[in-house]
């Protein structure tokens, strides 16, 4: 009979294989609690990604709204300078009158 790889002169009565593992009830409570010990971690782990995973999408949907905040403030900003031009256009405007006329009929049609 040839042994578990293939060798020819190792035969099961050598004792070498022993197929009849015998764990008493204490080996068994030591799995089981080493088992219960495991899924201990492993719950308590997936609560606390479940609790980052939670903070994140707070996190995302605060970013979101800052974002959206902030490119409303910066589109109104934009507006008011298009209707409100800063010292230095309203000079140049002032220098040719038909520009400025057509200028802010055009802005208040576009409204």
């Amino acid at each position: 009979m040839s042994g578990p790889n293939g060798d020819p002169n190792i035969s099961m009565d050598d004792g070498i294989i022993n197929d009849e593992d015998e764990f008493g009830e204490e080996e068994y409570a030591a799995i089981n609690s080493m088992l219960d010990q495991i899924n201990s971690y492993l719950d308590d782990l997936e609560e606390r990604n479940d609790a980052l995973n939670g903070k994140l999408h707070e996190l995302l949907e605060s970013n979101r709204q800052a974002r959206l905040e902030f490119r409303a403030q910066l589109l109104g900003s934009q507006n008011q300078e298009e209707h409100h031009p800063a010292d230095g256009d309203s000079s140049s405007s002032k220098e040719d009158p038909n520009e400025d006329s057509g200028g802010s009929q055009m802005s208040e049609k576009s409204e």
